[in-house]
């Protein structure tokens, strides 16, 4: 209780000097200098390759504020050891006690760590015990330490990159914990996350062991382990063993079987309920997640919006607030619109933009810093909604005097739901989907104990016990159509409605497939990118062409094959379409500059606003920053 009192005592302190600074009470709490307690932390996912364009330690290393910044408690590197196997697998480690040299040294990884104590977060380390590359050094130094059949090393689960580990072998079990321990030693980590725990050729006396020794490893040295698993409703073999916390991971299965589609309260809380009830009485707590390596890449490259459409948001809100710990996927924090190729260290577009995603995120988060009722372990109590709204999930969480609400629509369209049963009060809304968008804000409202609520189309709000200082959202920040060099390929789209839009080419060479970089047919057909919001409000999508050859015709479906805001209209490079118009209103030539407004008729020719033809098509080949199309705009 008294930290509680604490607290708002604080935000009330904070509101004067905000006024002053421009920051919001989101970043005053994120940015605490007092390391929050495990049960109210926060993990990020982050492959080092793949987070700067340098890819390196000590790149990242120089933007871990922004995390600290985002709410992040908790930096889990993806494996950062030497990759061999021949297909540059980062769980294919050909030795456990070096770096990959991208990477950087051993010492760059101790300053890394260095870094993050300094802001009050964490570093686990990605901890992969299966398995070796097929090249690893111990192939040929101790071929004793790995499993034989027929005198011939295994692949497991028929990975021909990596040989499997014996496990029965002492000396074996001895080099393994030596790794372990040799990171803690050389690195000052703070955890492991534990690749692929539910193999059956790991004992589960193993991990007892090993986590019993390590945790005891380093007087005043916590180490804390995270099972690559579902401990709870999977591998209940090891629910003894000494984890931490294990992957909600039949959660979020349930979560992407809804996909992109509507979906019905009752079937999330059926999903809710099996994932709460399997945790109940268990000695660790849980991660959840919408996404991660796994989902992002390995299960048919799928975005987040491809994932889950517009039920992104308000699911990344159930994942925050139901139960443990909520994981970030690296890239997440701005639309989490790309497939990360792990394999080749896919560069995160920084560039692209989802205001409404990262204000949802970095305010989650600070919900989990701030509010004891949202620790890892706190129950769940469901709302009853009367008269019954099929679309509509609302629960409450306590902890002593401390409260939350969680209001989700998960309806295409608006509704209103009347709910029971509530704590009559004062309440303050921190997080409301209609103005996340803009920025953060806090608003009091007295609840009565039978409530009726209107909520956008899969809307989202979050209430918090108590009173607390109000702070208005800022004005919608106005985005810049903008390509990032003079090389690009892009299509800008701006519409007042949101939903996930995909778009598909054709013409301009000899095959389709070379507009977009990908394999396959109409069916593949990928997402444009939430960049910000326009002058008037509306909202504008982006998509950048990855082949080498500009499409003549496209075609932009919203939420499936129809409807079709524009069905086969004509691509102009870097043109910026609007919605209800049929051709585009303006092009971008440089970084940030519009060329001029234009109409494009049907035979190809561009006419200035007051009606003027300036340019026309002339029929042949010619090339353009490098790039071939197929016909040519001559000037008048």
């Amino acid at each position: 209780m008294s930290k509680w009192i604490l607290y708002c005592a604080l935000c009330i302190m904070h509101c004067t000097f905000s006024e002053a600074s421009a920051a919001d009470y989101v970043d005053a709490i994120n940015t605490s200098t007092t390391k929050n307690e495990a049960g109210h932390q926060v993990i990020y996912q982050m492959n080092v390759g793949s987070f700067t364009a340098e890819g390196t330690f000590a790149a990242a290393g120089q933007r871990l504020s922004e995390l600290k910044t985002l709410g992040v408690d908790i930096v889990w590197l993806m494996p950062v050891y030497p990759r061999g196997g021949g297909i540059n697998s980062p769980y294919a480690a050909t030795n456990f006690m070096k770096t990959n040299p991208q990477y950087g040294s051993i010492a760059d990884l101790k300053a890394f760590v260095a870094q993050a104590h300094d802001l009050q977060m964490e570093v686990w380390l990605d901890w992969v015990p299966n398995h070796t590359a097929t090249d690893a050094d111990w192939v040929t130094t101790h071929p004793d330490y790995y499993a034989m059949s027929g005198g011939q090393m295994v692949h497991p689960n028929n990975y021909g990159d990596v040989w499997q580990l014996n496990y029965y072998n002492p000396e074996l079990v001895a080099a393994m914990n030596d790794a372990l321990k040799f990171w803690i030693d050389e690195t000052d980590i703070d955890g492991y996350r534990c690749d692929y725990i539910s193999s059956p050729q790991i004992p589960a006396s193993y991990w007892t062991d090993a986590i019993r020794m390590i945790k005891q490893y380093k007087s005043g040295k916590q180490i804390t382990f995270l099972g690559e698993g579902d401990i709870a409703q999977d591998v209940t073999r090891l629910k003894s063993v000494g984890f931490d916390y294990d992957y909600a991971w039949a959660f979020q299965s349930s979560l992407a079987n809804y996909g992109s589609a509507g979906v019905y309260a009752a079937s999330l809380k059926a999903s809710a309920d099996k994932m709460l009830n399997a945790a109940a009485g268990a000695t660790f707590s849980r991660m959840l997640y919408v996404t991660n390596h796994d989902q992002n890449w390995n299960e048919s490259r799928k975005t987040l919006t491809e994932k889950y459409g517009t039920n992104r948001y308000p699911l990344t809100v159930l994942a925050y607030t139901l139960y443990g710990m909520p994981l970030i996927y690296n890239g997440q924090e701005v639309g989490g619109n790309q497939a990360l190729n792990y394999f080749e260290d896919t560069k995160i577009d920084w560039s692209a933009r989802d205001s409404k995603m990262r204000n949802t995120i970095r305010t989650l988060t600070a919900l989990k810093h701030a509010v004891p009722a949202l620790g890892d372990k706190n129950g769940v109590n469901w709302v009853t909604i009367s008269p019954a709204n099929t679309n509509v999930l609302a629960y409450t969480r306590k902890s002593g005097d401390s409260e939350i609400l969680v209001i989700l629509n998960m309806a295409t369209s608006a509704t209103t739901a009347t709910l029971t049963g509530l704590t009559a009060g004062s309440w303050s809304l921190w997080l409301d989907s209609e103005s996340i968008s803009r920025g953060t804000s806090r608003r009091q409202q007295f609840l009565s104990a039978t409530q009726t609520f209107d909520l956008d189309a899969k809307g989202y709000r979050v209430y918090v016990k108590g009173t607390f200082p109000e702070e208005e959202p800022p004005a919608p920040e106005v985005y810049t159509p903008t390509i990032g060099s003079s090389s690009e390929m892009a299509l800008f789209f701006e519409t007042a409605a949101e939903a996930n839009y995909q778009v598909w080419a054709w013409g301009g060479g000899p095959t389709e497939q070379q507009h977009l970089g990908i394999t396959g047919g109409w069916g593949e057909r990928p997402s444009m990118t939430l960049m910000g919001q326009a002058a008037n409000g509306h909202l504008v999508y982006k998509f950048i062409f990855r082949g080498d050859v500009a499409p003549t015709n496209f075609i932009i479906t919203k939420d499936g094959d129809n409807p079709r805001p524009y069905d086969g209209a004509e691509y102009v490079v870097n043109g910026y379409y609007v919605e209800g118009k049929a051709a585009p209103t303006q092009v971008i030539t440089a970084t940030g500059i519009t060329s001029f407004m234009t109409t494009v008729s049907f035979d190809g020719s561009i006419y200035n606003l007051s009606g003027r033809k300036v340019q026309t098509p002339v029929p042949g080949i010619y090339i353009r920053n490098g790039r071939k199309f197929l016909q040519k705009y001559q000037k008048l």
